[in-house]
């Protein structure tokens, strides 16, 4: 019996902030910093928050001052010679690199898989019809890293990165992610440059 054939799966990740996050970050983790201070000085009866202060020698990080951001994610799955994402266009493809966003940033060897391209092509097809269509996607809650978490699984039985699935969960800790939320929530991000799988050549 000859051994299956093995394909590679790449994570293609891509800072959609081109550096802005790492940069900023720091200056609103400071303002976190400052304005929990504050609330400690006008509640002066109250027992400190010990360990919600990374400024105070010895305490550990907690979710109201937040942590250093350093970068907005956006991911994509390289397998059959093809990337694959989601967006708010539902689940699309194209040449690896493909997509306006040019090169991505880093990538991740996730491992290989014995699926083939068109078990794989039907798994797809399947996604888009449920949990990722174009009228699911969420930026917080079901996002391109959420698709992508689901598909490496599914290939190779691995989970992406946890510094990528934990963003959401990082920003709305803060108050300052919980502030912009209802601005942040009906943002649409669909990369350029793929054709939606299951719409030839891009068509609705």
């Amino acid at each position: 019996m000859e051994p299956p054939n093995l394909y590679p799966v790449k994570l293609y990740v891509y800072d959609l902030s081109k550096g802005l996050a790492r940069r900023l970050s720091p200056i609103m983790l400071e303002r976190e910093r400052q304005r929990h201070r504050q609330r400690e000085k006008q509640a002066p009866c109250r027992e400190p928050d010990a360990g919600l202060d990374p400024g105070t020698p010895g305490s550990r990080p907690g979710p109201k001052a937040g942590k250093q951001l350093e970068g907005i994610w956006h991911t994509s799955i390289v397998v059959h010679k093809d990337e694959f994402y989601f967006g708010s266009g539902g689940i699309s493809s194209c040449p690896p690199g493909g997509t306006l966003l040019g090169p991505p940033d880093s990538v991740v060897d996730v491992g290989s898989t014995e699926v083939t391209e068109e078990l794989f092509q039907e798994y797809l097809s399947s996604l888009g019809e449920s949990l990722f269509r174009r009228e699911a996607y969420n930026i917080f809650e079901n996002n391109c890293n959420t698709f992508t978490n689901e598909v490496a699984q599914f290939l190779t039985g691995r989970k992406i990165p946890s510094y990528i699935t934990d963003l959401p969960s990082e920003i709305l800790s803060t108050p300052f992610g919980q502030a912009l939320r209802p601005f942040l929530d009906p943002i649409q991000i669909q990369p350029h440059g793929g054709s939606p799988i299951g719409r030839p050549n891009g068509q609705s």
